[in-house]
C-alpha cells in the first residue's frame, strides 16, 4: 500500500518548547473612553454633590480657619481674625512639628513594611494549607479586623499592664526574665511604640492578607509548575511570576496602608490615655488633636491639619495616576 505524502510538517504540539513565564507588560496605548455620552456623568452628579457637600464643604471651612486666630473666645462667638499665612509660619518654624513628623513617618513606614511581609507571608501560607485551617485562619482575622480600634487598644492594654499584664507574668515566670516584673513598657518611648505598632499591624494584616490571597487565586497554576519544573525555588518563583502578576494589587495595598498608619489616631491616643507620656510619643493625628481641641488654638491645629491632608493628597495622587495607568495598558 503506497503512503501519499502530502509535503506538510506535522502540526507542532501546542505545548512542544514552549516555555511559559510571567505576563510581560503591554505596551502602552489609547486609553478607552467613556461611552454613553452624558448619561455616565450625569449618573455620576447626585453622588458628586453628596460628596462635595460632605467632605468638600468642611475641607474649605478647616482651609478658612488656617488663616484666621481662632481660639476658643471664637468658639463662644468673637469673630475670627484674619492672620493668613502666620499660623502655617509657625507650624513650618516650630521644632516640635518636625519632630512629631518624622515620628510619624518613621512609625508609619515601620508598620506598613511590616504589615505587607505578614500579609504577604500569611496570604502564601493559605495558598498551601487545607480547606479546614484555612478557614480557620479566615475566621481569626476577620474577628480581628472587625474588632473596633479602641476596643482591641484597651485589650492590648491590658496584655501590657505593668502590675497584671500577661506579657510581663510570661516573661518573668516562663522564660525567668527578672527584669520584666512589673515593667512598665508605655512610658518609654521606643517601647510605647512597640506596643502600639503591634496594635496597628495586628488589626491591618487581616485586610492585606485577604487581598492579596485573593490575588494569588488568580495566579495560573501552570505557570507556577513550569517555572518550579525549570527548577525555580520558591522565592525565585514569587520574585520571577507571583510579584509581576499581582504587583497593582501590592501598589495598592502599601499605598493604602501608608496613609491609614500616617493618620492613626484612636490607638496612640488611647495608649497615652493608659500610661504614655504625650510629649514624646504624640504623631500627627493626636498632635492635631491637642494642638485644636485640648489646647484651644484651632488656627494653628488647622494649619497642621492642611499640611497633613497635602501630604496624603500627595500620595493620593500618586495612587490615582498609577491606577490610571494600569487601566490604559
Amino acid at each position: 500500500m503506497t503512503t501519499v505524502d502530502s509535503g506538510l510538517d506535522p502540526a507542532p504540539s501546542a505545548f512542544e518548547g514552549e516555555r511559559l513565564m510571567a505576563p510581560q507588560p503591554k505596551p502602552a496605548g489609547r486609553s478607552r473612553r467613556l461611552g454613553g455620552g452624558f448619561t455616565p456623568y450625569t449618573l455620576l452628579t447626585p453622588a458628586i454633590i453628596v460628596l462635595a457637600l460632605i467632605t468638600g464643604w468642611p475641607l474649605v471651612q478647616l482651609i478658612i480657619t488656617s488663616f484666621q486666630e481662632f481660639g476658643r473666645a471664637q468658639v463662644f462667638g468673637a469673630p475670627p481674625a484674619w492672620v493668613w499665612f502666620e499660623n502655617y509660619a509657625n507650624v513650618l518654624t516650630d521644632p516640635v512639628f518636625y519632630g512629631v513628623l518624622g515620628r510619624t513617618l518613621v512609625f508609619s513606614a515601620a508598620c506598613v513594611v511590616i504589615t505587607m511581609l505578614a500579609g504577604t507571608l500569611i496570604a502564601l501560607m493559605m495558598m498551601r494549607l487545607p480547606k479546614g485551617f484555612r478557614l480557620l485562619i479566615s475566621v481569626g482575622m476577620l474577628l480581628a479586623w472587625a474588632m473596633p480600634a479602641l476596643t482591641a487598644t484597651v485589650v492590648w492594654g491590658w496584655m501590657f499592664d505593668t502590675a497584671y499584664g500577661v506579657v510581663n507574668y510570661v516573661l518573668v515566670n516562663w522564660f525567668g526574665m527578672e527584669e520584666y516584673f512589673q515593667h512598665s513598657w508605655l512610658i518609654d518611648p521606643l517601647s510605647f511604640f512597640l506596643v502600639a505598632g503591634i496594635i496597628i499591624v495586628w488589626g491591618a494584616v487581616p485586610f492585606a492578607a485577604f487581598t492579596l490571597y485573593a490575588g494569588l487565586t488568580q495566579v495560573p497554576d501552570e505557570v507556577l509548575e513550569a517555572a518550579q519544573l525549570d527548577g525555580a525555588g520558591g522565592f525565585k518563583r514569587f520574585r520571577l511570576i507571583i510579584f509581576p502578576y499581582l504587583k497593582p494589587i501590592f501598589l495598592i495595598v502599601t499605598i493604602l496602608q501608608i496613609i491609614w498608619d500616617l493618620r492613626v489616631f484612636t490607638q496612640i491616643f488611647a495608649l497615652q490615655d493608659i500610661g504614655g507620656i504625650r510629649a514624646l510619643t504624640n504623631t500627627l493625628g493626636v498632635y492635631i488633636y491637642q494642638t485644636s481641641i485640648a489646647g484651644g488654638d484651632f488656627g494653628q491645629g488647622g494649619a497642621i491639619a492642611v499640611i497633613t491632608a497635602i501630604l496624603l493628597m500627595s500620595i493620593s495622587i500618586y495612587y490615582v495616576r498609577q491606577v490610571t495607568k494600569e487601566e490604559e495598558l
